[in-house]
């Protein structure tokens, strides 16, 4: 049963970035690609459900469907369904109908890379994976053509191809620890190198493990290698921003978070946990502070990731059962809010023909439903309650309570402090400030296709929120021996 539902969770997105090139019709296309976003959301649903407690293998070990892939897999199909939804109304307001079926044939193609990576037990084929996640949105963040986008694309292959580079050279240099216990030819997966990993050297494991950290680091976008994603996520068309942000990053993060459960299973000491934790320390506070001066709509979203990212790995870095459970459950609460915020900056941006925040007005009086709904993403982003993220952030914090990372604790929540005042007040301002014309109103209008994912995510996420069902705490939890092993 699993291993149907996995072919075809990948054949769908495959056979729509085929089949778009030889369709070519735009209408066609964005059905397409919408019909294999549903499949691959209702082949993604089931699979944590069906697994138990044992991880599947197929392709001769080169696959694996555990509990952490399957959940990785579920909130990336979970972005792709509510993108390829949000795509047909947006892309039909770009007057691009001719281009159309290479934007639908990548927009497939990326999301068969982003549910494929995490489903690869090799090493080397995890690295292939992530590569190809890079080249195939490339050419989606470019897709608009401006010299902004162009901009954007060029910045964003060359840092993450740099980034990715280190992740190899890291990838190498764990083979090569574990080829003097394992001999020159052994299996490269995750589970040999964790079992093998106490008899490893501790100083090539360290570098390894620094390595893939700052490599893979790079396309989560954690600070300082995260100058490509404000650009990347800013001047991608709206649907691609949201594929970016919420199934991309977390397909990357889950990468790292691998890795240090094999530097855990070293015992390499506090290093790799200390290494985790001051990225994500320092991706909160460069998030807070571009956010507080923000200028940008789609730039504001940008560094919203960047923040949050630094908090999911705030999670595995503290690690034990509440810090992996906590950051499994802010990457689904996260993919959720952002594909809304994602959705609601590219309709208003639409409207109003403008990125610049203070040219935004209004929005409550001219937009009342699509404006409620983005409102409550805005306070839903921030962590406030009664929305998911407010309990992954709180689980997270409980979390880092020990000595040893108290320090961060308290650095998360003064910053969770500054980036709500400053995230709210740039919505105050397009919300409730008075027009930058007297009398004028937006050209635009959001069609349904643009709101219905909007509905989509918010209910979800306040659900999420209000209440956190013992079955998903007891699989997040479950998921902690293995990414953070040793700890309670």
């Amino acid at each position: 049963m699993t291993g149907w539902l996995l072919a075809a969770l990948l054949a769908a997105p495959l056979a729509a970035a085929t089949g778009c090139p030889i369709l070519r019709a735009p209408r066609p296309c964005e059905a397409l690609n919408l019909v294999a976003g549903a499949v691959s959301f209702a082949c993604a649903l089931p699979l944590p459900f069906l697994l138990g407690g044992r991880a599947l293998f197929y392709w001769d070990g080169y696959v694996i469907l555990d509990r952490v892939s399957a959940w990785v897999v579920l909130c990336t199909a979970i972005v792709y369904f509510l993108a390829s939804i949000y795509a047909v109304g947006y892309m039909r307001l770009l007057n691009e109908d001719r281009r159309l079926f290479r934007f639908y044939a990548l927009f497939a193609g990326f999301a068969l890379t982003t549910l494929a990576a995490p489903l690869m037990n090799n090493l080397g084929l995890y690295w292939i994976a992530i590569e190809l996640t890079t080249l195939v949105s490339t050419f989606l963040v470019a897709f608009e053509r401006a010299a902004e986008s162009m901009e954007a694309a060029w910045k964003y292959i060359v840092i993450v191809s740099a980034g990715i580079s280190l992740a190899l050279l890291g990838t190498v240099l764990f083979y090569w620890a574990g080829s003097i216990v394992l001999g020159s030819r052994y299996q490269m997966t995750w589970a040999v190198l964790a079992g093998a990993a106490p008899q490893m050297n501790p100083v090539l494991l360290t570098l390894a493990f620094l390595l893939v950290l700052v490599g893979y680091g790079t396309k989560v976008g954690l600070a300082p290698m995260h100058t490509w994603l404000p650009d990347a996520h800013s001047e991608s068309p709206a649907p691609v921003s949201a594929m970016l942000s919420g199934a991309l990053l977390n397909t990357a993060m889950i990468g790292v978070a691998r890795f240090l459960g094999v530097a855990r299973s070293a015992r390499l000491g506090a290093l790799p946990q200390l290494a985790v934790v001051a990225f994500g320390a320092v991706s909160l506070l460069i998030g807070a502070l571009f956010i507080v001066r923000q200028q940008g709509i789609k730039r504001l979203m940008a560094y919203s990731s960047v923040e949050h990212m630094g908090v999911v790995a705030l999670g595995f870095g503290f690690g034990g059962a509440l810090g992996v459970a906590g950051a499994l459950y802010h990457m689904l609460n996260h993919s959720l809010n952002k594909s809304l915020m994602f959705f609601g900056a590219g309709s208003m941006m639409r409207a109003y023909g403008t990125k610049d925040i203070a040219q935004i007005a209004g929005v409550s009086r001219f937009f009342p439903s699509e404006g409620a709904l983005w409102l409550a993403g805005a306070v839903a982003i921030t962590g406030a309650p009664p929305f998911g993220l407010f309990l992954s952030e709180f689980t997270i914090m409980r979390a880092g309570l020990k000595p040893a990372f108290s320090w961060a604790v308290g650095v998360m929540a003064v910053l969770l402090i500054v980036i709500f005042v400053g995230f709210m007040n740039q919505f105050r301002r397009m919300y409730y400030t008075p027009d930058p014309v007297a009398g004028a109103a937006p050209a635009g209008r959001v069609s349904v296709w643009c709101a219905v994912p909007m509905w989509l995510s918010l209910a979800p996420l306040l659900a999420l929120g209000l209440w956190w069902p013992a079955g998903i705490w007891n699989y997040l939890t479950s998921i902690a021996p293995s990414l953070s092993p040793g700890l309670p």
